[in-house]
Protein backbone atom coordinates (compact mmCIF):
# COMPACT_ATOMS: atom_id res chain seq x y z
CA UNK A 1 0.00 0.00 0.00
CA UNK A 2 1.46 5.02 -0.98
CA UNK A 3 4.72 5.45 -0.79
CA UNK A 4 5.13 2.61 -0.65
CA UNK A 5 7.73 0.29 -1.90
CA UNK A 6 11.44 0.53 -2.92
CA UNK A 7 13.27 -1.98 -4.98
CA UNK A 8 12.96 -5.83 -4.72
CA UNK A 9 16.97 -6.21 -4.64
CA UNK A 10 19.83 -5.23 -5.47
CA UNK A 11 20.15 -7.88 -7.99
CA UNK A 12 17.30 -6.60 -10.03
CA UNK A 13 19.16 -3.30 -11.15
CA UNK A 14 21.23 -5.86 -13.84
CA UNK A 15 18.07 -6.98 -15.02
CA UNK A 16 16.43 -5.94 -18.72
CA UNK A 17 13.51 -6.06 -19.81
CA UNK A 18 12.41 -8.49 -22.09
CA UNK A 19 11.82 -7.31 -25.61
CA UNK A 20 8.76 -7.33 -27.26
CA UNK A 21 6.75 -6.40 -30.23
CA UNK A 22 4.49 -3.68 -30.54
CA UNK A 23 1.09 -4.92 -30.17
CA UNK A 24 -2.47 -3.52 -30.54
CA UNK A 25 -3.15 -4.56 -26.83
CA UNK A 26 -6.41 -5.91 -26.94
CA UNK A 27 -5.48 -7.78 -23.71
CA UNK A 28 -3.77 -7.98 -20.51
CA UNK A 29 -2.69 -9.79 -17.47
CA UNK A 30 -2.38 -7.61 -14.32
CA UNK A 31 -0.90 -8.79 -11.29
CA UNK A 32 -1.87 -8.01 -7.75
CA UNK A 33 -0.16 -9.12 -4.19
CA UNK A 34 -4.30 -10.17 -3.01
CA UNK A 35 -2.68 -9.77 0.69
CA UNK A 36 -2.54 -6.16 0.65
CA UNK A 37 -5.97 -4.27 2.12
CA UNK A 38 -7.46 -2.35 1.56
CA UNK A 39 -5.09 -1.32 -1.65
CA UNK A 40 -5.92 -5.14 -2.94
CA UNK A 41 -7.09 -8.10 -1.27
CA UNK A 42 -8.39 -11.77 -2.07
CA UNK A 43 -11.87 -13.07 -0.96
CA UNK A 44 -13.07 -16.57 -0.03
CA UNK A 45 -13.58 -17.12 -3.51
CA UNK A 46 -10.83 -16.57 -4.61
CA UNK A 47 -11.06 -13.43 -6.44
CA UNK A 48 -9.52 -9.91 -6.01
CA UNK A 49 -10.91 -6.84 -4.54
CA UNK A 50 -10.29 -3.57 -2.71
CA UNK A 51 -8.70 -0.26 -4.18
CA UNK A 52 -6.28 -1.36 -7.07
CA UNK A 53 -8.70 -3.84 -8.37
CA UNK A 54 -11.89 -1.74 -9.18
CA UNK A 55 -9.84 1.10 -10.36
CA UNK A 56 -7.97 -1.65 -12.65
CA UNK A 57 -11.49 -2.58 -14.20
CA UNK A 58 -12.00 1.17 -14.68
CA UNK A 59 -8.71 1.85 -16.43
CA UNK A 60 -8.93 -1.24 -18.32
CA UNK A 61 -12.42 -0.41 -19.87
CA UNK A 62 -11.22 3.11 -20.87
CA UNK A 63 -8.16 1.76 -22.49
CA UNK A 64 -10.10 -0.67 -24.63
CA UNK A 65 -8.37 -3.74 -23.01
CA UNK A 66 -9.55 -6.99 -21.65
CA UNK A 67 -7.61 -7.38 -18.11
CA UNK A 68 -7.62 -10.69 -16.59
CA UNK A 69 -6.17 -10.19 -12.66
CA UNK A 70 -4.24 -12.92 -11.15
CA UNK A 71 -2.47 -12.42 -7.89
CA UNK A 72 1.54 -13.09 -7.29
CA UNK A 73 4.47 -12.87 -4.66
CA UNK A 74 4.92 -9.54 -3.83
CA UNK A 75 9.00 -10.20 -4.00
CA UNK A 76 8.97 -11.96 -7.51
CA UNK A 77 6.82 -9.53 -9.46
CA UNK A 78 9.41 -7.68 -11.03
CA UNK A 79 11.55 -10.48 -12.59
CA UNK A 80 8.29 -12.20 -13.41
CA UNK A 81 6.99 -9.06 -15.11
CA UNK A 82 10.17 -8.92 -17.26
CA UNK A 83 10.15 -12.42 -17.80
CA UNK A 84 6.67 -12.26 -19.55
CA UNK A 85 4.46 -13.72 -16.78
CA UNK A 86 2.19 -11.18 -17.01
CA UNK A 87 1.83 -7.67 -18.28
CA UNK A 88 0.98 -5.20 -15.39
CA UNK A 89 2.15 -4.48 -11.86
CA UNK A 90 -0.86 -2.86 -9.64
CA UNK A 91 0.18 -3.84 -6.15
CA UNK A 92 0.89 -0.25 -4.33
CA UNK A 93 4.64 0.18 -6.08
CA UNK A 94 6.31 2.97 -5.97
CA UNK A 95 7.97 4.94 -8.58
CA UNK A 96 11.47 4.92 -7.86
CA UNK A 97 14.98 5.96 -9.46
CA UNK A 98 16.44 2.25 -8.97
CA UNK A 99 13.29 0.72 -10.61
CA UNK A 100 13.16 2.75 -13.66
CA UNK A 101 16.32 0.89 -14.22
CA UNK A 102 14.69 -2.35 -14.75
CA UNK A 103 10.75 -1.34 -15.85
CA UNK A 104 9.20 0.92 -17.07
CA UNK A 105 5.95 3.11 -15.21
CA UNK A 106 2.74 4.47 -15.89
CA UNK A 107 2.20 7.92 -14.30
CA UNK A 108 1.05 8.17 -10.59
CA UNK A 109 -2.25 6.73 -9.37
CA UNK A 110 -1.71 7.26 -5.71
CA UNK A 111 0.48 8.80 -3.08
CA UNK A 112 0.29 8.03 0.20
CA UNK A 113 2.39 8.32 3.47
CA UNK A 114 3.98 5.99 5.66
CA UNK A 115 4.15 5.27 9.31
CA UNK A 116 5.37 3.65 12.62
CA UNK A 117 2.67 1.82 14.42
CA UNK A 118 3.06 0.06 18.10
CA UNK A 119 0.46 -1.77 20.20
CA UNK A 120 -1.55 0.61 21.65
CA UNK A 121 -0.33 0.13 25.13
CA UNK A 122 3.06 -0.29 24.86
CA UNK A 123 5.35 2.07 26.06
CA UNK A 124 6.27 3.44 22.78
CA UNK A 125 2.44 4.49 21.87
CA UNK A 126 1.98 8.13 21.31
CA UNK A 127 5.54 9.17 21.03
CA UNK A 128 6.67 12.47 19.63
CA UNK A 129 4.80 13.54 16.86
CA UNK A 130 2.33 11.47 16.97
CA UNK A 131 -1.02 12.70 15.01
CA UNK A 132 0.91 15.21 12.77
CA UNK A 133 2.70 14.48 9.70
CA UNK A 134 6.37 15.91 8.10
CA UNK A 135 7.47 16.06 4.62
CA UNK A 136 11.04 14.43 3.67
CA UNK A 137 12.76 14.54 0.53
CA UNK A 138 14.84 11.48 -0.72
CA UNK A 139 18.11 10.70 1.32
CA UNK A 140 17.10 13.48 3.65
CA UNK A 141 18.76 13.31 7.04
CA UNK A 142 19.23 15.40 10.16
CA UNK A 143 15.59 15.90 10.69
CA UNK A 144 14.28 16.57 13.73
CA UNK A 145 11.43 14.22 14.26
CA UNK A 146 13.33 11.24 13.10
CA UNK A 147 16.45 11.58 15.33
CA UNK A 148 13.45 11.84 18.77
CA UNK A 149 12.13 8.24 17.26
CA UNK A 150 15.69 7.04 17.44
CA UNK A 151 16.50 8.23 20.73
CA UNK A 152 12.87 6.39 21.47
CA UNK A 153 13.12 3.27 19.10
CA UNK A 154 16.83 2.35 20.48
CA UNK A 155 17.11 -1.22 21.01
CA UNK A 156 13.51 -2.22 19.91
CA UNK A 157 12.76 -4.71 17.25
CA UNK A 158 10.85 -3.15 13.86
CA UNK A 159 8.68 -5.53 11.66
CA UNK A 160 8.90 -4.54 7.64
CA UNK A 161 7.99 -6.16 5.02
CA UNK A 162 10.68 -7.14 3.04
CA UNK A 163 12.26 -5.04 -0.39
CA UNK A 164 9.87 -2.18 0.36
CA UNK A 165 10.53 1.33 -0.33
CA UNK A 166 9.80 1.13 3.83
CA UNK A 167 12.31 -1.11 4.71
CA UNK A 168 15.02 0.52 2.91
CA UNK A 169 13.94 3.67 4.85
CA UNK A 170 13.88 1.73 8.18
CA UNK A 171 17.21 0.31 7.57
CA UNK A 172 18.91 3.77 6.45
CA UNK A 173 17.57 5.47 9.57
CA UNK A 174 17.20 2.95 12.63
CA UNK A 175 19.52 0.13 10.92
CA UNK A 176 22.28 1.16 13.84
CA UNK A 177 19.86 1.10 16.85
CA UNK A 178 17.62 -1.40 16.85
CA UNK A 179 16.77 -4.75 15.59
CA UNK A 180 15.17 -4.86 11.85
CA UNK A 181 13.27 -7.94 11.18
CA UNK A 182 12.05 -8.55 8.00
CA UNK A 183 8.66 -10.22 6.93
CA UNK A 184 7.32 -11.85 3.60
CA UNK A 185 3.58 -10.51 3.81
CA UNK A 186 2.72 -6.90 6.15
CA UNK A 187 0.08 -9.44 7.75
CA UNK A 188 2.36 -11.64 9.11
CA UNK A 189 4.60 -8.65 10.50
CA UNK A 190 1.21 -7.33 11.70
CA UNK A 191 0.57 -10.24 13.51
CA UNK A 192 3.59 -10.62 15.47
CA UNK A 193 3.17 -6.77 16.93
CA UNK A 194 -0.39 -7.46 17.85
CA UNK A 195 1.19 -10.46 19.95
CA UNK A 196 4.00 -8.69 20.87
CA UNK A 197 6.94 -10.26 19.26
CA UNK A 198 8.13 -7.15 17.79
CA UNK A 199 7.91 -3.54 19.26
CA UNK A 200 7.15 -1.75 16.45
CA UNK A 201 5.89 -1.97 12.62
CA UNK A 202 6.29 0.68 9.63
CA UNK A 203 4.35 1.00 6.69
CA UNK A 204 2.03 2.77 4.44
CA UNK A 205 -0.40 4.56 6.42
CA UNK A 206 -3.87 3.87 4.89
CA UNK A 207 -2.91 -0.05 4.69
CA UNK A 208 -1.84 0.37 8.85
CA UNK A 209 -5.61 2.08 9.21
CA UNK A 210 -6.94 -0.95 7.91
CA UNK A 211 -4.89 -3.42 10.21
CA UNK A 212 -5.99 -1.19 12.72
CA UNK A 213 -9.11 -1.97 12.36
CA UNK A 214 -8.51 -6.30 11.63
CA UNK A 215 -6.74 -6.27 14.86
CA UNK A 216 -9.36 -4.61 16.65
CA UNK A 217 -7.60 -1.22 18.20
CA UNK A 218 -5.09 -3.37 19.23
CA UNK A 219 -2.20 -1.33 17.32
CA UNK A 220 -2.28 1.96 16.69
CA UNK A 221 -0.17 4.62 14.80
CA UNK A 222 3.09 6.40 17.21
CA UNK A 223 5.19 9.15 15.57
CA UNK A 224 4.51 11.10 12.94
CA UNK A 225 3.16 10.31 9.70
CA UNK A 226 6.45 10.18 6.98
CA UNK A 227 5.29 12.06 3.52
CA UNK A 228 6.96 14.03 0.44
CA UNK A 229 9.02 12.21 -2.34
CA UNK A 230 11.37 10.18 -0.43
CA UNK A 231 9.06 7.33 -1.20
CA UNK A 232 9.57 8.53 -4.95
CA UNK A 233 7.10 9.95 -7.07
CA UNK A 234 3.75 8.02 -6.22
CA UNK A 235 2.07 4.49 -6.85
CA UNK A 236 2.30 3.67 -10.64
CA UNK A 237 1.69 0.45 -12.61
CA UNK A 238 4.86 -1.15 -13.81
CA UNK A 239 5.35 -1.91 -16.71
CA UNK A 240 8.19 -3.30 -19.26
CA UNK A 241 10.31 -0.97 -20.95
CA UNK A 242 9.44 -2.52 -24.53
CA UNK A 243 6.02 -1.97 -23.84
CA UNK A 244 5.35 1.84 -24.23
CA UNK A 245 2.42 1.38 -26.23
CA UNK A 246 0.58 -0.53 -23.33
CA UNK A 247 2.07 2.37 -20.94
CA UNK A 248 0.33 5.15 -23.19
CA UNK A 249 -2.74 3.95 -23.11
CA UNK A 250 -2.86 3.00 -19.32
CA UNK A 251 -1.45 6.99 -18.69
CA UNK A 252 -4.78 8.34 -20.79
CA UNK A 253 -6.96 6.28 -19.07
CA UNK A 254 -5.29 7.25 -15.11
CA UNK A 255 -4.90 10.85 -16.29
CA UNK A 256 -8.99 10.15 -17.07
CA UNK A 257 -9.97 8.53 -14.26
CA UNK A 258 -8.18 11.70 -11.83
CA UNK A 259 -9.42 14.64 -13.83
CA UNK A 260 -13.02 13.16 -13.33
CA UNK A 261 -12.77 12.20 -9.43
CA UNK A 262 -12.78 8.63 -10.29
CA UNK A 263 -9.61 8.14 -7.99
CA UNK A 264 -10.92 10.10 -5.30
CA UNK A 265 -13.70 8.73 -5.02
CA UNK A 266 -12.50 5.37 -5.15
CA UNK A 267 -10.01 6.29 -2.70
CA UNK A 268 -12.77 7.37 -0.17
CA UNK A 269 -14.61 4.13 -0.33
CA UNK A 270 -11.14 1.86 0.36
CA UNK A 271 -9.31 4.25 2.94
CA UNK A 272 -11.75 7.37 3.82
CA UNK A 273 -8.97 9.87 2.62
CA UNK A 274 -8.10 10.81 -0.85
CA UNK A 275 -4.64 9.31 -2.12
CA UNK A 276 -5.03 11.34 -5.64
CA UNK A 277 -1.13 12.52 -6.05
CA UNK A 278 -0.69 16.38 -6.33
Amino acid sequence: MNFRRFAFSGLLAVMAATPALAKDWKSATITLEGAYAPWNMTKADGSLDGFEPELAKILCERAKIDCKLVASDWDGMIPALNAGKFDVIMDALSITDERKQVIDFTVPYAATPAAFATAKDSPLAKAAGTGSTITMTSGQTGVKEIEALKAAFKGKTIGIQAATVYAKFVYDNFGSIADIREYKTGADRDLDLQNGRIDLGFDDAVYFNNAFEAAGGAIAFTGPEIAGSIWGEGEGLGIRKADTDLRDKLNVAIKSALADGTVKTLSMKWFKVDVSPL
